[in-house]
């Protein structure tokens, strides 16, 4: 094998997109176990608590996320149990539900959220000049957009009155 493959930039850029990534995640992983969150339990509280309504539908969600729609039932029904979510028929497909964030979870995510900003901003975004970030940013979103599509599913899906469109 040509021993110049190992250094074709490619590889460097992935490795490094890894390697920041699992440091991240440690860090992440400590201050969420703080607040009595696993990474997958903070993950679905913000993407719950950006989206219209702070709700998303269930398919929608494990879009959204790294889980398959089981992984994301699991998850939901632990956190229902925990009194983080809930679920809500939807009204026009009783097929399918949504989660919703509930009272507690949002409480638990403001609790949790000012050390996940310090981490953001100590190891990431504060590592970063303003023109590289929005470099950053831009790259990241094409990468994601190109390789997870579903990844913004559901999160402009809604009515004027901010309640879910009918057509679950």
């Amino acid at each position: 094998m040509d021993q110049n493959v190992f250094g074709d930039p490619r590889i460097t850029a992935v490795g490094l997109l890894v390697e920041a990534y699992a440091g991240l995640s440690a860090r992440f992983a400590a201050q969420h176990e703080e607040h009595g969150l696993s990474a997958v339990e903070f993950e679905v509280l913000m993407r719950l608590a950006r989206s219209p309504g702070n709700q998303l539908r269930m398919t929608d969600l494990a879009a959204q996320t790294s889980l398959s729609t089981s992984g994301v039932t699991r998850v939901v029904d632990r956190m229902e149990r925990d009194g983080l979510l809930r679920r809500r028929a939807c009204p026009a497909d009783r097929r399918s539900s949504y989660a919703v964030v509930t009272p507690a979870g949002l409480k638990r995510l403001d609790e949790a959220l000012p050390g996940h900003l310090r981490i953001i901003e100590q190891w990431f975004t504060g590592q970063l000049e303003p023109d590289t970030l929005a470099v950053v940013l831009d790259g990241l979103r094409r990468v994601r957009d190109a390789v997870h599509p579903g990844a913004t599913a559901g999160s402009t899906d809604s009515a004027p009155s901010g309640e879910p469109a009918t057509t679950c």
